[in-house]
């Protein structure tokens, strides 16, 4: 598919240093942050809060990309799939993680709250909420910083799932395909 949108080529200088300054080694700028130039006051304000929430938040890393990828995953975004199997990857994630990602909560792989992440993720996705089981298996593990983030990540990765798949951005080559 080609994309909808492409970067735009008049952007303020300051939204093209941001543009500049999201882009990973070795790659351009993610997709769905270029689209988002075309709305500089939007990615001005977005830019922050993403960082805060994936650079600079208090789940763990690694659990943070469980909930990346598995919200990516149920949203069919290639896109994002491909992009958070970079960072899961740089998080320490192995295969056999990534492949229990793809089978779900019920994976013989997790440990009780892994499964929990899992869990929360296709309960958000499916419904909007986290039923109780899975709500007091997350409270156990982690403190109420933690599981706001919960929500928030799997929150996040919907949107940028939903933006790179309805503008079709562009799915680098180099991205390991989204699971059949």
């Amino acid at each position: 598919m080609t994309e909808r949108i492409s970067t735009p080529t008049n952007a303020p200088d300051d939204v093209r240093a941001y543009i500049e300054a999201t882009r990973p080694e070795g790659r351009g700028a993610p997709g769905t942050i270029r689209v988002l130039a075309h709305r500089p006051e939007m990615l001005r304000s977005f830019l922050p809060w993403a960082k805060v929430l994936a650079r600079d938040g208090v789940l763990p890393r690694r659990e943070h990309e469980i909930l990346a990828l598995r919200a990516s995953l149920n949203c069919r975004s290639p896109f994002e799939w491909g992009e958070h199997l970079l960072f899961a990857r740089d998080a320490g994630l192995t295969d056999g993680e990534i492949d229990a990602i793809v089978e779900g909560a019920g994976a013989a792989i997790w440990q009780p709250f892994e499964a929990a992440l899992v869990a929360a993720a296709d309960q958000l996705h499916a419904v909007c909420a986290i039923d109780d089981s899975t709500w007091a298996t997350l409270a156990a593990h982690y403190d109420e910083p933690q599981l706001v983030e919960v929500v928030y990540v799997v929150g996040q990765y919907t949107m940028l799932s939903m933006v790179a798949n309805g503008l079709t951005v562009d799915v680098p080559e180099m991205f390991r395909p989204l699971p059949g």
